[in-house]
């Protein structure tokens, strides 16, 4: 049954992605054939992989987040930052969009993704879920799944069980279709059933556990011969492995002996909501969470998100989640190094892999050395491997050990292959820091260039006739509609006289609301709008409103922002209008409210330029030409432009619009919404000492929350392309202009005996603004020299080195830059370079 379907679906594929799709697939073939089982266990101590004990780096790459063209970079530049695997989740809502009918096309193709990172020569990590959180829409549940009769989610219920073991089966029946598993000789390694269900287990009582058996034994009948886990599940039933997600799980300890220690989730960064503020992690905290783990006896460790990318389409859930889905991770939305983080766990990759055999089969001997100091021994009969972690969050701590003095920072871990040398420290940084800047369009004179033609969004059918597809003597939930737009209208048509008792001079709308967003009209008028806060989703609308004798049409479009995506039950929050809907009239002190809630109510779902497909550039609609009307809801707008010379990453500045979605060539670009600011509140300073949480290090305050929007340039064409908006709220598109994303300048602060390595991402570096060897003071962009100094010109000798070059590797030594009178005082190389 899947094998006919999925060859059936390679069979839609466009003539240029079929004939890339065979080659690809006759590669495939050829690997699968030459390849021979690779067999993976683990015996508590570390994952066993072809018989080798392996310390394994990980990291989360969601496929649909980028597209097809971007996979095979964003591949390359894990492997080099140090990853064994890429981490994926699978999602359903995406794959089976209706009942039984699949889609696995275009940067949906899990498949290819898989063979992608199978042809880089990393692992992979098969998240199935199938419920995935990851701020994704519904938590990645499909909207129809919701109105199936008699389900209930993530319980011991038969409707939900037999619809999860389908597309479980599913996907893991397409993999072993295509050899992927590592047992058949692919890359798959690990796989996963549930996600985070310990977190919310208890509200289900005995049905919850019922269900977490059922799924341990549902995943193990499915014999995929590589181990299943179960993150954040404590009483995960054997032979299930259950996992850690979090900022820090150095603590804690798996629910079997036998089972290795493993972290699903290392967080980032955070992701963003509308109207907040941007989370930011330190490399340095990050890089410390990190050698915690491995200290404290990690065997396999996943950054979350590695790539986070960019929520296309209407997939970022919540609600109220950004189209960005940056995450602060090593590689940002745009696929470029975030330095210098990305740089920073490279050298710790780097370490820990020269660790790998002592971490996985020394004795290990762990001595509290007092103060939140402790150093930990992994010794095998030939070597022996430290780590010095100081957990003091305000203390540096010296302290000696094997008749050697030692220096480790405040919330730091030293680690030392040898026992004897330190090789890296969390809290030093000698990665090169990226000052990421944008640039105009060169192509042609933005926004100047940019003609703009409009349509209004046709509402006589529904604002002023009141017609519907369905209708109902009650307020329906918006998710009845499948989640086939975020816009439902709900209309009402309400026959008074001047003798009702409601009738006054002084009459209001008042409309409870679950939201996120509501526009009311009355009689074809529009009469105003609310939305939400983000984490407030129960408001209430109240206007004034002049109703006539006889009939008069209440009309009111419902606009969600992603559906909830996570807690117990979250399945069944309310969204659209829960109502009620009343007319209140006054007179005096007396209020009468007349209930309109159970009275008949006509339904439409979307918009009317949707279901023309306004946004496709061959959409046969005519459009208007001169006279673009400003700040006006409810709007279409279409421009085309140029695009963007060069291969830099690409975005859209669409500050001075309202809120709506964008479209490129035909793909969406996801819901924008600039007019939405972020709150005060933000950090002077970002001190990476002492646990972090997303509040800890912010930045962005009192700007809009997202300006700028990702465009791939798979979506581009070297000819012209178009850009369509959907203006909601209202706003003036002539501000609009693309611009590209590059490293505008490249700094180091390298301590000495290491190597410091500048690059500016495949373009030349121009200039050298500073360079000092000694005890320079200042961070990018405002470096100063200090009280010493080599006596060899810095500035000069990595002119020489660096400047016309792409990359250049500093030694930074005293050898290189000359003697200084430093003394004790570390010293370091500070570099400033122009890109």
């Amino acid at each position: 049954m899947y094998r006919t379907y999925f060859l059936g679906n390679t069979s839609v594929a466009s003539s240029k992605n079929a004939t890339h799709a065979i080659s690809f697939c006759v590669l495939f073939v050829l690997l699968n054939v030459l390849a021979s089982a690779v067999e993976v266990s683990y015996d508590g101590r570390a994952l066993i992989i072809d018989g080798k004990r392996r310390v394994l780096q990980s990291g989360s790459i969601h496929y649909p987040r980028s597209t097809p063209e971007m996979w095979p970079d964003l591949i390359r530049k894990a492997k080099a930052g140090g990853l064994d695997a890429i981490e994926t989740y699978v999602f359903w809502n995406v794959h089976e969009p209706l009942r039984r009918e699949y889609d696995f096309s275009g940067n949906l193709d899990l498949i290819r993704f898989i063979q992608t990172i199978q042809a880089e020569g990393l692992y992979a990590v098969l998240r199935i879920g199938p419920y995935v959180c990851a701020e994704w829409t519904y938590g990645g549940f499909p909207m129809w799944l919701h109105n199936m009769p008699g389900i209930e989610f993530r319980t011991a219920n038969k409707v939900f069980m037999n619809e999860m073991q389908n597309f479980t089966t599913l996907i893991v029946d397409m993999a072993k279709q295509e050899k992927l598993f590592a047992s058949q000789g692919g890359p798959i390694i690990i796989a996963q059933i549930e996600n985070e269900y310990g977190n919310i287990m208890a509200p289900y009582g005995d049905a919850g556990k019922v269900y977490v058996d059922w799924c341990a034994a549902m995943a193990n009948s499915l014999d995929i011969g590589v181990p299943w886990i179960m993150c954040q599940q404590s009483d995960a039933p054997q032979p299930m492995i259950n996992t850690c997600n979090g900022w820090y799980c150095d603590s804690f300890t798996p629910n079997n002996p036998n089972s290795p220690k493993m972290w699903t989730e290392n967080w980032t960064g955070w992701f963003k909501n509308w109207g907040g503020k941007d989370p930011h992690r330190t490399a340095e905290d990050l890089s410390y969470s990190v050698a915690r783990f491995f200290q404290t006896g990690g065997t396999f460790q996943n950054y979350y998100m590695y790539h986070g990318g960019t929520n296309f389409g209407r997939v970022a859930g919540g609600p109220y989640i950004t189209t960005s889905y940056d995450y602060d991770a090593p590689l940002d939305e745009f696929g470029n190094l975030n330095q210098p983080k990305w740089g920073h766990l490279k050298d710790l990759h780097t370490v820990l892999k020269s660790m790998e055999e002592t971490l996985t089969e020394g004795n290990i001997t762990t001595i509290d050395m007092g103060n939140s100091v402790e150093v930990t021994v992994y010794a095998t009969q030939k070597v022996s491997s430290c780590f010095f972690s100081n957990s003091n969050t305000t203390n540096d701590a010296t302290f000696t050990y094997g008749g050697t003095e030692y220096t480790v920072p405040a919330w730091s871990v030293s680690i030392l292959p040898d026992c004897k040398k330190e090789v890296y420290n969390t809290a030093k940084v000698n990665a090169q820091t990226s000052v990421m800047v944008k640039n105009k369009n060169e192509a042609e004179d933005q926004p100047a260039s940019l003609k703009w033609s409009w349509r209004p969004e046709m509402i006589d059918d529904t604002a002023v006739l009141g017609k519907g597809q369905v209708s109902a003597n009650r307020l329906i939930d918006q998710k009845t509609t499948n989640d086939r737009s975020d816009y439902l209208w709900y209309m009402n048509s309400v026959d008074l006289s001047e003798d009702d008792l409601v009738w006054t001079d002084n009459m209001t709308l008042r409309v409870n609301a679950t939201g996120h967003i509501l526009h009311a009209y009355v009689n074809g008028e529009y009469l105003g709008s609310q939305w939400a806060t983000n984490g407030i989703f129960n408001y209430v609308f109240e206007e004034k409103v002049k109703l006539k004798p006889g009939k008069n049409l209440i009309a009111l479009l419902s606009a969600t922002i992603g559906f909830q995506n996570y807690g117990a039950f979250y399945d069944l929050v309310q969204s659209g209008i829960s109502g009620p809907v009343e007319i209140v009239g006054r007179k005096g002190d007396e209020t009468i409210i007349k209930d309109l809630s159970s009275h008949k109510w006509s339904y439409k779902v979307g918009m009317h330029g949707m279901a023309m497909k306004l946004y496709d550039p061959e959409s046969p609609y005519k459009w208007e030409e001169g006279n673009v009307p400003l700040n006006r809801n409810l709007t279409w707008y279409k421009t085309t432009f140029k695009a963007p010379l060069g291969t830099d990453a690409v975005v859209v500045d669409l500050q001075g619009l309202g809120k709506g979605e964008a479209w490129v060539n035909g793909q969406s670009l996801g819901r924008y919404w600039p007019s939405s600011i972020a709150e005060d509140g933000c950090n002077a300073t970002c001190d990476y000492r002492g646990p972090y949480t997303n509040t800890k290090c912010v930045r962005n305050c009192g700007n809009p929350t997202q300006r700028w929007y990702h465009v791939p340039r798979s979506f581009l064409t070297a000819d012209e392309n178009t850009l369509v908006l959907f203006e909601e709220f209202g706003g003036n598109p002539s501000l609009v202009n693309f611009q590209t994303v590059t490293i505008g300048t490249a700094c180091g602060n390298a301590y000495e005996n290491n190597v410091l390595e500048l690059a500016c991402q495949n373009r030349p570096i121009s200039d050298i603004k500073f360079a000092s060897f000694g005890d320079p003071q200042g961070s990018c962009g405002s470096f100063s020299k200090g009280s010493c100094e080599g006596n060899k010109d810095a500035l000069d000798i990595i002119k020489k080195a660096c400047v016309g070059k792409e990359s250049c590797s500093l030694d930074v030594s005293e050898k290189a830059f000359g003697s200084t009178s430093c003394g004790s005082i570390p010293k370091r190389l500070a570099v400033e370079a122009v890109c």
